[in-house]
């Protein structure tokens, strides 16, 4: 089946688009390279209540804040429950404050809820000698890592853009069953792009949220992070897109970011193909030995920023991890302490 996008006009940020019965388009603003994060609200109408279902919150900004105080009084129904699909702060920034201002159940993982109360936390005091050795050991230069060291003490972390996580939670997990409305959606889970991305299914509809564990124009950064250099994300992403292949191909997939399309089954391929080359490019590069920031001109066309630098490294940092961890390349320290990888 060919990558087909809906007949359906793209919203202005605060403004509801339906996409399916019950199923409507919210867009959010982010002030990043990639400018918008989607959200989807579905009526969840009760014997008790009429009202929605939210999936993902946006970025805990003022200026989401300020689209949310607005939108909330047009809808004129409360938010009866918030489902984040996964920790990062465009899909968890603004959840403390919906079930705040609801008193409302809030849905994550196990992992991904954790792994969200931990990097809103921040370090806490703790030594920022392990976040020096990553960059060292990615081949960043002397340099790029002073001024590394520079923005992170003068930032204030993630947690400025995540307002208060609850104190509670409602655990999905993989094979769950969640009812919104009449309705009852399946919880997949995926991993790489984070610790326990939650997708949802419904087979009655045939629509997949699918969160940022399946694109559409672009792939979910896979990386390796300095929280765990040994982490072999990749290969979790891998294995983990196989699944969705097993529902129907001309499902509704609602993405967090670009568009909702039809063609599950084609652009699963499409993405795992794209890792595959990548990899394939990787082994004839790594013939002799490279360092994590020499590959990037392989995995990357496009002029890197100071913000998005970071991110390349980490998902070059993830394909050589797999080819490590397979067994197909060596990793070694040189002299300067960076990793060298080379194919055997």
């Amino acid at each position: 089946m060919e990558l087909s996008f809906i007949d359906k006009k793209i919203p202005a940020a605060g403004i509801l688009q339906e996409v399916a019965t019950g199923i409507f388009w919210l867009r959010m603003p982010l002030p990043f390279d990639l400018d918008h994060i989607n959200l989807y609200l579905i009526e969840d109408n009760q014997a008790e209540q009429e009202g929605f279902a939210l999936i993902d919150t946006g970025i805990g900004t003022q200026q989401t804040t300020d689209i949310w105080e607005k939108l909330l009084q047009t809808i004129n129904k409360p938010i009866t429950k918030v489902i984040v699909t996964h920790m990062h702060p465009d899909h968890i920034g603004m959840a403390g404050y919906l079930v705040e201002k609801f008193r409302i159940p809030f849905y994550m993982s196990h992992d991904e809820y954790f792994v969200g109360r931990a990097i809103a936390a921040g370090s806490r005091g703790a030594s920022d000698w392990q976040d020096e050795q990553y960059l060292v050991r990615c081949g960043i230069s002397t340099d790029d890592i002073a001024t590394a060291k520079k923005n992170k003490k003068d930032s204030t972390g993630v947690g400025r853009v995540i307002k208060p996580i609850p104190l509670q939670y409602k655990r999905l997990k993989e094979g769950d069953t969640l009812a919104i409305g009449d309705n009852n959606w399946l919880v997949y889970i995926g991993r790489g792009h984070s610790p326990e991305h939650v997708c949802l299914y419904n087979a009655k509809t045939n629509i997949l949220i699918s969160g940022d564990h399946i694109l559409l124009g672009i792939s979910p950064n896979i990386g390796v992070y300095n929280t765990e250099p040994d982490a072999n994300s990749l290969q979790q992403y891998l294995e983990t897109l196989p699944q969705f292949m097993q529902l129907p191909e001309n499902c509704l997939v609602l993405p967090s970011h670009k568009q909702p399309f039809y063609g599950l089954h084609t652009r699963v391929n499409e993405l795992i193909n794209h890792h595959h080359d990548h990899l394939d490019n990787l082994r004839d590069f790594c013939k002799k030995g490279k360092t994590i920031e020499q590959c990037l001109p392989v995995l990357f066309k496009r002029k890197l920023n100071s913000r998005n630098i970071f991110f390349a490294i980490a998902e070059s940092f993830a394909h050589l991890n797999y080819l490590y961890f397979a067994g197909e390349c060596s990793r070694e320290l040189n002299a300067k302490g960076q990793f060298i990888f080379t194919l055997k």
